[in-house]
């Protein structure tokens, strides 16, 4: 029989030159994004077919679908065939014997292995460096990692480590599917480096006319009907492998051109070409009975298998009854180095059968390849060419067939040294072996957890409760540990779900059913961000295990963080020394670890002097992998209330921490929050530069967590408010919290209210001005922690005075400067300066004895407000600046500008020059136009800063501003608004923009990049 040439490559022309230009100009990162079946395998091998010729190394590895928890194999797979590339062992790099005992088919090659490490994180950061400079060796190269989105997450931390800091000659790539998987292909911590060329090729399926060649090139011929197309389209979705099955599934002889329609009856006659069963079915028919088996066994096993355990699976008769020492080549993780070929993959990779063992089934197996059903993989393995034939394959198996093969494969795969429990647990349930299967599925969530794969460990433990089949026997003990496994995981939508389910029956004891309520409660407050929904649950599960003093100590410290909730500070601190008390006669340093986590955020969030004396406690070197994902989580904590509070030197170190503790112990959730906080550092601190994309592209990925994504609709909202997007603005304002504002999080939800504040007085709107700052502060007031006011009270101040309540905003400046007297947070200290000169410059009446206050005299009594407002806006500028928040800093400066311009004072241009270079420079677009417009009024010239571009086409920096927000809809009323420019000058430059763009009509504007 005739090897089956493979498909050809259609409609890809665009996407092959990007996947080649990106390969041959090292380094490079390249996702190959599309559902299965599209076509990503095919691109990547005729890419690497096309490459120029020369010395480049292609190394080729593969994640797969039941994946064992065992971090690097498809990495590992890929370096196993690069002995002939390496140069003499002394000339390698001596971190690089840090591999022999990963990759013994090098160890001779390789540099003696170095002394092994006390230390597992440092051992694994070794790792990852022999892995690079092992890389680095053999470069020019491409790495190809197939089917990233089952990678496990030590293979994603590993390529994460290559992409940050790649071999100049080292091109990745990757395919991956994005159907159903939340968040970025290499994970949340990934970032593009500027020195990499980072490209993302997407496949969608086949248009019509793609179809059209394919199945011509498929079939030999040009003569196909249009009729014939469409229905092959229809059917077939236009995704590339169906298309192939279902067209060489079709009878030898197919009717001519002069019988089109008998083109479209074949496809009919070929059955249901989504489903493929038809067209794998046929292509089985054709098979011995021999080969038959080899394929059914192979589809039963699912991934890429030996010779001999393919033998075993399939009952041949002279195949051994076990897969033996010499199959078993591999290890899952957690049990010492993988042997030859190991992938990572556990036994689903075992290698070939010894010599002499060659048989029926062996003969039957080579058929099988001849015919391309099968397809050899690297290894020595066998497997199908697509995860959609081995379903078809494995759905037409007769269910009694079915499960004595999966009877044999778990036999099979029990002997090995180290058993793949995810697999087995697989197997087992297939066989309908149910004890067999709760065992082993236990125990892979509990390796998968223990080894830091916490969204296995929900994923393995999900599926169990979700099997109407599970006994009620062994529900109790898998929803706690799921509920266990969630409180660090990021994925809760299901879990929520289950575990509402699950209480509302009646087979929990008490104690087992408040341990469960209480991980619901803080799954729903932390990662969905429920506190409204997660809050009660907490204190229905304390009622619950009076029984229990240390769960319920871990209830109260829950209950004690300020940032939830709408009780007041006092209340708070009272559930944190209940949670003190119950975990000081408990023996559990995994529980004292997440009490004393919580105290430490407590402590910085509300701006205790005392905060990092606690922090310091955190034990961020216990050997527990429990204990360290507390202190994880308490250092993303503190990076997010040290930021709040302006210790932005502290809040970087608490990330480079909690980022590294939370990657080792798997800690999902923490390491999101803390991307996600990051991102309001970012624009607290002016680094605004690529803001607006990086807050949108993680918001995007948050859809399994979108409320706890409001740090990232709050910067929105604010780059939208500096730009003059007022619509946008109020939208990304409520997503923040104000759209349920008690049961949001409550420093998030102060900051949206004061960019709200700003946004109505901007327009204006001075009445909706105050009556926001007032129902704001009503509930800052009520919270008692007046630090999280920074971002509120000044703006506030300001809607209160123009508002003619003097009284009121006089109020707040005296209860602000009480509340934040004595404690450690330079934002707000440097806020209450603001806040004092805006009431200072409100009305002299209310700034005479601001000025004692601050330690300034004035010669100007008949102006004692201006001349105190702009020494207070002075020092807050000075305080903002050493901060550093720019932004604050840029506000602060145009109100001391105002006060002295009022004043008459002189140095008021240079004042309002350099808070409009300072906005400018941010691309505060709308408060830099404010600025050159006051300065225009006193006949100051302000030039625009010139744009990076040249050329008589390219936009000035004010055509750029227009073009912005022509594209967002904006009338030219409305840009002149936002712009502080004439409705007349802004029609020139629309038309102007028109001209340079080469469009017609408004709508055909484009956003400027």
């Amino acid at each position: 029989m005739s090897i089956v040439p493979p498909p050809p490559l259609v409609g890809r022309a665009t996407e092959l030159r990007a996947l080649i230009d990106a390969v041959t100009r090292p380094p490079a990162v390249v996702l190959v994004e599309g559902e299965a079946g599209i076509g990503k395998t095919r691109l990547v091998r005729a890419a690497l077919d096309r490459l120029p010729s020369g010395d480049r190394a292609v190394l080729l590895g593969y994640c797969h679908q039941i994946r064992e928890p065992f971090p690097y194999g498809p990495v590992f797979e890929a370096l196993r065939d690069i002995r002939g590339r390496l140069p003499a062992a002394h000339r390698l790099n001596p971190v690089t014997g840090a591999l022999r005992a990963h990759l013994p088919e090098l160890a001779g090659a390789l540099p003696p292995s170095p002394q092994p490490l006390d230390d597992p994180r440092a051992e694994r950061h070794r790792v990852f460096r022999a892995i690079r400079a092992l890389l680095a060796a053999v470069g020019p190269a491409v790495l190809v990692v197939e089917d990233l989105h089952w990678a496990d997450d030590g293979t994603l931390d590993l390529l994460r480590f290559l992409t940050g800091q790649p071999p100049q000659g080292l091109a990745v790539v990757a395919t991956c599917r994005r159907d159903g998987v939340a968040g970025p292909p290499l994970g949340r911590a990934y970032r593009h480096q500027p020195d990499t060329a980072n490209v993302v090729v997407r496949l969608a399926p086949l248009d019509a006319s793609g179809v059209a060649s394919l199945a011509g090139a498929l079939l030999e011929r040009s003569d196909l009907s249009a009729g014939f197309v469409t229905r092959l389209h229809e059917r077939t979705a236009g995704i590339p492998f169906v298309v192939e099955e279902l067209v060489r599934s079709l009878p030898a002889s197919l009717p001519g051109a002069d019988d089109p329609d008998a083109l479209d009856r074949a496809v009919d006659r070929a059955g249901v070409p989504l489903l493929l069963r038809e067209a794998m079915a046929e292509r089985m028919a054709g098979l011995s009975p021999e080969a038959a088996r080899a394929v059914r066994a192979a589809a039963v096993l699912r991934l890429p298998a030996g010779e001999q355990l393919i033998n075993v699976v399939g009952g041949d008769p002279a195949a051994p009854s076990h897969a033996g020492p010499d199959s078993a080549g591999q290890n899952s993780a957690g049990s010492g180095p993988a042997g030859p070929g190991s992938a990572g993959l556990g036994s689903a990779g075992l290698g070939s059968a010894g010599p002499g063992s060659a048989g029926l089934g062996s003969a039957g197996l080579a058929e099988a390849l001849r015919a391309g059903v099968l397809h050899e993989h690297p290894g020595g393995r066998y497997g199908f060419r697509h995860a959609l034939a081995q379903q078809a394959v494995y759905a037409a198996i007769p269910g009694p067939e079915r499960r004595s093969a999966h009877v044999r494969a778990m036999a099979a795969l029990a002997t090995t040294d180290a058993p793949p429990l995810v697999q087995l647990a697989f197997h087992a349930r297939q066989a309908g072996d149910t004890d067999c299967w709760v065992r082993h599925g236990t125990a892979a969530a509990q390796q998968a957890a223990a080894l830091g794969d916490t969204a296995l460990a929900v994923e393995v433990v999900e599926g169990m409760l979700d099997d109407p089949d599970l006994p009620a026997r062994d529900r109790g003990p898998l929803v706690l540990m799921l509920s266990r496994f969630a409180a660090t995981g990021l994925s809760h939508q299901r879990v929520v779900r289950l575990l509402r389910q699950v209480l509302r029956g009646d087979f929990l004891s008490r104690d087992v059913r408040g341990e469960v309520r209480l991980n619901l409660g803080v799954v729903l407050s932390n990662q969905a961000g429920d506190a409204a929904a997660g809050r009660p649950e907490i204190m229905a599960a304390l009622a619950e295990l009076n029984d229990r003093p240390t769960l319920a100590a871990r209830g109260w410290a829950s209950m004690a963080m300020p940032e939830w909730g709408a009780e007041s500070l006092a209340e708070h601190a009272e559930w944190m020394a209940r949670a003190e008390a119950l975990v000081a006669t408990a023996d559990n340093p995994e529980l004292s670890a997440a009490v004393l986590a919580n105290r430490a955020s407590f402590e910085m969030t509300t701006g205790s002097p005392g905060a990092f004396d606690v922090a310091a406690r955190l034990p961020a070197e216990d050997p527990r992998a429990g204990v360290r994902r507390e202190v994880a989580r308490a250092y993303c904590n503190l990076h997010d209330s040290a930021t709040t509070v302006g210790l932005y030197a502290a809040a970087e170190r608490f990330a480079r921490e909690g980022r590294r503790l939370a990657l080792e112990t798997g800690a999902q959730y923490p390491a999101f929050l803390l991307d996600a906080s990051a991102i309001r550092r970012e624009w607290l601190t002016g680094r605004w530069d690529g803001l607006r994309d990086r807050a949108a592209s993680l918001g995007e990925s948050a859809t399994e967590t979108p409320l706890i994504a409001v740090d990232l609709w709050l910067v929105l909202g604010l780059l939208a408010l500096a730009t003059g997007e007022w619509e946008e603005a109020v939208r990304q304002f409520h997503r923040a919290g104000l759209d349920a504002p008690e049961a949001r999080n409550a420093p998030v939800v102060t900051a949206a209210a004061g960019g709200l504040v700003d946004l109505h007085l901007a327009r204006g709107a001075v009445d909706k001005a105050a009556a926001e700052a007032e129902r704001a502060v009503a509930r800052l007031r009520r919270k008692g922690v007046w630090v999280w006011g920074a971002s509120l009270v000044p703006s506030a101040v300001v809607a209160f005075a123009r508002a003619g309540r003097m009284g009121a905003a006089a109020e707040l400046v005296d209860e602000y400067a009480a509340g934040i007297a004595g404690r450690v947070a330079p934002a707000a200290h440097a806020a209450l300066d603001a806040a004092r000169g805006a009431l200072a410059a409100a009305g002299p009446g209310h700034a005479a004895g601001l000025g004692h206050a601050a330690g300034h005299g004035h010669a100007d009594a008949a102006r004692p407000g201006l001349a105190d407002a702009a020494a207070f806006f002075a020092r807050a500028r000075e305080a903002y600046a050493a901060l550093p928040q720019p932004y604050a800093a840029a506000r602060s400066a145009e109100g001391e500008a105002r006060s002295r311009l009022a004043l008459g004072d002189g140095a008021a241009a240079v004042v309002y020059r350099e808070a409009a270079e300072q906005y400018g420079r941010l691309g505060a677009t709308h408060d830099a136009a404010r600025c050159r417009r006051v300065l225009r009024d006193i006949g100051v010239d302000v030039p625009l800063p010139r744009g990076g571009r040249r050329g008589a086409g390219a936009l000035s920096q004010r055509e750029r501003e227009v073009a912005r927000l022509v594209a967002l809809g904006r009338t030219n009323r409305e840009i002149a608004d936002v712009l502080f420019l004439s409705t007349r000058t802004v029609e020139t430059h629309v038309a102007t923009v028109l001209r340079k763009l080469g469009v017609r009509s408004r709508t055909q504007i484009a956003p400027p990049a």
